[in-house]
């Protein structure tokens, strides 16, 4: 190759580099692609500081751990106004005798189970009424009656570990404090009562009952 075709690949060369380099500069604002774009206006983002207390509101909260997931539920004894139960249970069932006493919880019915399979004691500790317990006898706080219902309804009781089941007090930003299962459900009834949807259709339903 000749000294004058050398020159000219060389400044051929020189020429596309300059071209080629200023095909990359863009003007402010504009990117090639939209990765670049998030990766320049993201440099300086040191996320946004945010959490769930403010919705708290005047919730008495307290802090528990289940399965490694430490979050933070209602106080429960707190909110039932004759709390403890001790206070009138001065004598476990088992010494109260007689029929025609009067029944403080006549207002209460259960609609839970087969009546042949759960009554009173089936949840409530007849010897300490502060007390609930499982069907294995082990004693549980009231509290922590989740625990209960985690004895039959398994799948509902890993979901709400979880936060997928249920309904949580503020919002997802941390920490997380999330309803019990007595929060939406009365533990002696806890089915919904059957509801219309919000918008009833009058002519489905007429052509449904053809």
């Amino acid at each position: 190759m000749n000294k004058i075709s050398y020159t000219y690949l060389l400044f051929i060369s020189c020429f596309l580099i300059v071209i080629l380099a200023s095909s990359c500069k863009h003007k402010e604002d504009e990117y090639h692609t939209i990765i670049d774009k998030i990766e320049a206006k993201g440099k300086d983002f040191k996320g946004i500081e945010t959490t769930s207390e403010a919705h708290f509101g005047d919730v008495k909260l307290i802090e528990i751990t289940e399965d490694g997931k430490t979050f933070l539920i209602p106080d429960r004894k707190s909110q039932i106004a004759s709390f403890k139960c001790t206070e009138c249970h001065s004598e476990p069932l088992s010494k109260i005798k007689g029929k025609d006493y009067k029944k403080a919880h006549w207002n209460i019915k259960i609609a839970h189970a087969n009546k042949n399979a759960m009554n009173c004691v089936t949840c409530h500790n007849s010897n300490n009424m502060d007390e609930l317990h499982s069907i294995t006898g082990e004693k549980i706080d009231f509290n922590k009656s989740y625990n209960l219902c985690s004895q039959c309804h398994t799948s509902q009781f890993e979901d709400w570990k979880g936060g997928a089941h249920g309904k949580r007090i503020g919002g997802w930003a941390p920490p997380r404090a999330s309803m019990t299962c007595v929060s939406c459900h009365d533990p002696h009834k806890p089915s919904f009562e059957t509801r219309l949807p919000v918008q009833f259709n009058s002519r489905v339903e007429k052509e449904r009952n053809k």
